[in-house]
């Protein structure tokens, strides 16, 4: 069943530069890849908004929180990974030339581990900065998880497949039901399953462990997907410009945004909030109780 509903109380931030992902900080902050104007913005539990330059063609990403206390995204446009500390001191990992890094997470070793699309890797950051190559999986690895079994799932968009890579460094792979269905975009729940995006095939996929995957239609491109804190998911879909939540028993609701708002990256604050970026130029907050 697939309903709408009004949400009171939304909080919209105006933020030039394409926002594109974002990141709950320790700080308390929302951190924020502006992957357009090639800056960081960081936006303050009062509302408050600041800029952080990178490089002008940097094309910030994904970006996460890490065990360190700062912020780490990828730079898919001169093929860096970023560190932004909560004060603003920045330092960069250089990739070899056309990595194009994708997405990033922190894995079950509390190290931070990433893809690269065009290189087609994943790689763990590890002491002193240094960059381990884990595996070269057939295809382009895109978005990146830690799952519930203590492994690492992404997805493979152009190969239409979600990959695991375990701690041992062993590498398997399961394609979509649909063919050419584009995946991009994962996350682990708490119903110990994997849920991803079919941006492609406009639908969102769940792989309970050991299990055949699971698919479900949904309305545009569904983009990014995060857990709830509660149950079930939430999905950007950002061809029909509204946001998603489907419960574990699929059931969807869907949250109409202006048009042409390209919605991109989604986070779950610590108060329960859901935070979007709007690629054409803004930052949402919206209470999900």
């Amino acid at each position: 069943m697939t309903y709408r509903r009004a949400v009171s109380g939304v909080l919209d931030i105006a933020v030039s530069g394409g926002p594109y992902a974002l990141a709950p900080g320790p700080d308390g902050a929302i951190w924020v890849t502006l992957v357009q104007s090639g800056e960081i913005a960081r936006i303050a539990p009062d509302g408050g908004l600041d800029i952080f330059p990178v490089a002008p063609h940097s094309k910030p990403s994904n970006i996460v929180a890490a065990p360190d206390g700062a912020l780490w995204f990828t730079r898919s446009g001169d093929d860096r990974i970023g560190r932004i500390a909560v004060d603003g001191a920045q330092r960069e990992i250089e990739l070899p030339d056309g990595s194009a890094p994708s997405c990033l997470c922190v894995g079950p070793d509390e190290a931070l581990w990433f893809t690269t699309t065009t290189s087609g890797t994943v790689s763990r950051i590890g002491a002193d900065d240094e960059v381990d190559v884990v595996a070269v999986p057939r295809g382009d690895p895109t978005m990146i998880t830690t799952g519930p079994d203590g492994a690492l799932w992404f997805t493979l968009h152009r190969g239409s497949a979600i990959g695991r890579l375990d701690m041992a460094g062993t590498v398997s792979v399961r394609q979509t039901p649909t063919p050419s269905s584009g995946p991009v975009g994962i996350t682990a729940t708490h119903d110990d399953a994997l849920w991803f995006t079919e941006t492609r095939a406009g639908k969102l996929g769940r792989i309970p462990l050991d299990e055949a995957i699971q698919e479900l239609d949904l309305p545009g491109k569904p983009h990014t997907v995060i857990a709830d804190q509660a149950d079930g998911v939430w999905v950007s879909l950002c061809e029909s410009d509204q946001l998603a939540r489907v419960s574990a028993d699929g059931e969807v609701m869907l949250i109409d945004l202006p048009a042409g708002s390209e919605p991109r990256g989604l986070a779950m604050a610590t108060d329960g909030a859901l935070w979007a970026a709007l690629e054409a130029g803004y930052v949402v907050r919206l209470p999900t109780n």
